[in-house]
C-alpha cells in the first residue's frame, strides 16, 4: 500500500504552517488561511483548519542508511522525544525498523521510520526534507480494530500486517500502513500520553493497481471511489 495523499485536520493551521515551512523548511505548493500542501516523496500532504482540536499520530519513511544523518539534521530544529532511559531511537525487532518520534507544531506525535527490509539506501550524505520518501503510517484509532480491518481487507483489499486486533494492529505494507489501536485498551500513542482519539482524515490510498478515496471520521471508513492506474 502507498499513502499517495492524505488531508488531516487542525485548529492550529498557522502553528502547523510555519512549523512545516519554517522549522522544517517544506515547500509548500498551496498556502492559505484556510489550508496548506506539501509534497514529501510520493505523498501529498494537506492541513486544514478545523474548530476543534484533533490528535494524530503519522509518521514519515526516510532511506534505511539515513537515521544518524537525520538526527543530526532535525536536532537544531527540535526536541526528539526521549524514550524511557532517554533513549531517542525506538527498535521495532519483529518490524526490522528503527523510529524516532517529535512533536509537530499542533502538538501531534510525528515520526522518521527506517525499514530495512526496504533495502531503500541512498548514496547521499546529508539529510534534509527532500530525502523523506513518502508518509509511512496514519493513525486509526477505533473501539473496534477487528471489525475496521475487515473493513479495511473488503473495500480497499489491503490486509492485516503484524501485530493483533485486540490491541494494537497494522493493516497495508511496509510502504504504508494504517495503525490500528483499540482505544479502549490502547489508550496512549507510543512513547507520549497523548490519547489515541479517533481523528478524522481524508486520503487516496494505493492497493494494487488501485486508488481508493477514502474518508475516516467519527470511527467508520467510507470509500468514495476506485479506480484503476
Amino acid at each position: 500500500m502507498k499513502i499517495r495523499e492524505i488531508t488531516l485536520f487542525t485548529n492550529q493551521i498557522k502553528e502547523q504552517l510555519h512549523f512545516y515551512k519554517t522549522i522544517l523548511g517544506f515547500e509548500m505548493e498551496i498556502e492559505n488561511t484556510q489550508n496548506f500542501t506539501f509534497q514529501v516523496g510520493f505523498t501529498k500532504i494537506t492541513f486544514e483548519e478545523s474548530q476543534q482540536k484533533y490528535i494524530y499520530h503519522y509518521c514519515f519513511l526516510i532511506p534505511s542508511n539515513q537515521l544518524e544523518a537525520a538526527i543530526k539534521w532535525i536536532n537544531p530544529r527540535l526536541d526528539i522525544i526521549k524514550i524511557e532511559d532517554e533513549r531517542i531511537i525506538q527498535n521495532f525487532e519483529s518490524w526490522n525498523a528503527d523510529s524516532i518520534y517529535f512533536y509537530d507544531g499542533a502538538g501531534n506525535i510525528a515520526e522518521f521510520i527506517v525499514r530495512y527490509d526496504l533495502k531503500n539506501e541512498t548514496t547521499n550524505q546529508k539529510f534534509d526534507a527532500s530525502q523523506i520518501l513518502c508518509l509511512n503510517e496514519i493513525g486509526m484509532s477505533t473501539k473496534n480494530s477487528e471489525k475496521i480491518n475487515q473493513e479495511l481487507e473488503k473495500e480497499l483489499n489491503s490486509k492485516f500486517w503484524k501485530g493483533d486486533l485486540k490491541h494494537f494492529g497494522t493493516n497495508g505494507t511496509q510502504e504504508g500502513l494504517f495503525l490500528l489501536p483499540n482505544n479502549e485498551i490502547k489508550k496512549e500513542w507510543f512513547p507520549t500520553n497523548l490519547k489515541t482519539e479517533a481523528s478524522p482524515f481524508n486520503g487516496i490510498f494505493e492497493v494494487d493497481n488501485f486508488l481508493y478515496a477514502l474518508q475516516f471520521k467519527n470511527e467508520k471508513l467510507i470509500v468514495f471511489d476506485k479506480k484503476s492506474i
